[in-house]
């Protein structure tokens, strides 16, 4: 092959191919190392010429260094460069061979560059790298819990927060499967909920809890989406905002709602609804349900005398009496101002009526104001049982409510109790 043919074939390999002698002046150099020193430059232009006679480099420069590691050492040396190019005023990178070359006595007499311009490549991995640096940032900084798990339930990817709350390291938790990181019960609850993702392809989003590293039950909302890992596996993307907050605060708005803000009680409206559920129960199932009525005697007139400071202390009080004597499953509930009831599962009305008795002679017996060590607190109470032929629960109330008045005819501080028969 002659001359010219090389030429041509180094001409068109898609490579900067150069040769220099011992100086490093040119010998040889195709068509792409000319045109980038200068547009139009011909092979007699350049040989005999420096590389630096075209493009700028400091007398230390790494370049000229490793030129001669090459020429006065032998070495073979691949590497990135970066030359600033004077016909186009741009900075370029390359990857770049150079290998000596030898004479047939294996004296070196010069030098083979061959430079792959990677500028592109490179500005594309170092814009790349930035955004994912961006996207660390971002994910790093998240007040949310992020991962990626595939689908052989292995973590992939965790951010800072998902890691603090399994107490490990971001390195600690990436590669281990769900099961290690939580409760397996756990783990297989949620990837229950992940297989149908997987499966369907169809995002998800919903309420989850889960017991941290301190042994602290969290609630959050989670956003999981299908996708596919790097290597193309089927995987799980999630986005987990912690509501524990959120959470505490809607159940105790909820409990304010249901609860008796003096006495910390169940509500009138929030004990008709459990009453509602009690009585269902009660005939589903044949299991006895009794009521209490109960009224505190001559409460306006504690009221009038000792102011209603003193008034809110003896219902709080009276509370207190009530529920050191009722089970866990009786509901007690504030009715109206100084009026209460209980409701009693699985309760006879005979057993009722001792436990109204209890309440009673304990109340009694009390002296809830330490400043008013004269006063005296009595109460009322009316006891019945659901019976057969009573068509709700508001019949059972109405006869609690005609029992209580049963004890106010009485003379008050004492106990009626009332059948439907």
């Amino acid at each position: 092959m002659g001359e010219t043919a090389y030429r041509t074939m180094l001409d068109a390999v898609g490579a900067f191919v150069y040769t220099t002698d011992i100086q490093g002046k040119f010998t040889f150099a195709n068509r792409l190392v000319l045109d980038l020193l200068r547009p139009g430059l011909r092979l007699e232009d350049v040989i005999g010429k420096a590389f630096t006679d075209f493009v700028s480099i400091d007398e230390d420069d790494e370049l000229r260094a490793t030129d001669r590691r090459v020429l006065e050492n032998g070495e073979t040396i691949e590497r990135e460069e970066a030359n600033y190019i004077h016909a186009t005023g741009e900075l370029r990178s390359y990857w770049t061979t150079k290998k000596p070359l030898r004479d047939a006595s294996g004296a070196i007499v010069g030098m083979v560059g061959i430079s792959h311009d990677i500028t592109n490549k490179k500005r594309l991995e170092d814009r790349v790298l930035r955004q994912k640096e961006l996207l660390d940032t971002v994910l790093e900084n998240l007040d949310a819990l992020v991962y990626m798990k595939r689908a052989d339930r292995r973590i992939v990817y965790a951010n800072k927060q998902l890691a603090n709350v399994f107490g490990r390291s971001v390195e600690d938790t990436i590669g281990r499967l769900d099961s290690e990181l939580m409760p397996k019960e756990v783990a297989d609850r949620f990837w229950v909920i992940e297989q149908q993702i997987l499966t369907s392809g169809q995002r998800y989003a919903g309420e989850q809890s889960l017991v941290d590293a301190q042994g602290r039950k969290r609630h959050y909302w989670s956003v999981v989406v299908p996708c596919e890992d790097g290597d193309g596996q089927n995987a799980l993307i999630g986005l987990i905002t912690d509501i524990t907050a959120l959470h505490d605060l809607k159940e105790e708005l909820q409990q304010q709602a249901r609860t008796d803000g003096l006495t910390g009680c169940v509500n009138r409206r929030y004990f008709f609804e459990l009453a509602e559920v009690e009585y269902a129960r009660s005939r589903r199932h044949g299991t006895p349900l009794s009521l209490i009525a109960i009224d505190i005697d001559h409460f306006k007139r504690i009221n009038d005398r000792h102011g209603h400071p003193v008034g809110d202390i003896v219902l709080q009080d009276f509370v207190g009496c009530c529920r050191g004597l009722l089970r866990e499953i009786d509901i007690l509930a504030r009715t109206g101002g100084e009026e209460f009831c209980i409701l009693l599962p699985d309760t006879r009305l005979e057993a009722a009526g001792e436990i109204a008795e209890r309440i009673r002679t304990m109340t009694a017996a009390c002296h809830p104001v330490d400043a008013h060590p004269s006063l005296q607190i009595t109460a009322s109470f009316g006891a019945t049982e659901l019976e057969a032929t009573d068509p709700d629960f508001q019949s059972l109330f109405a006869r609690a409510d005609r029992a209580l008045y049963l004890a106010k005819d009485r003379g008050r501080n004492c106990t009626a109790t009332l059948s439907g028969s």
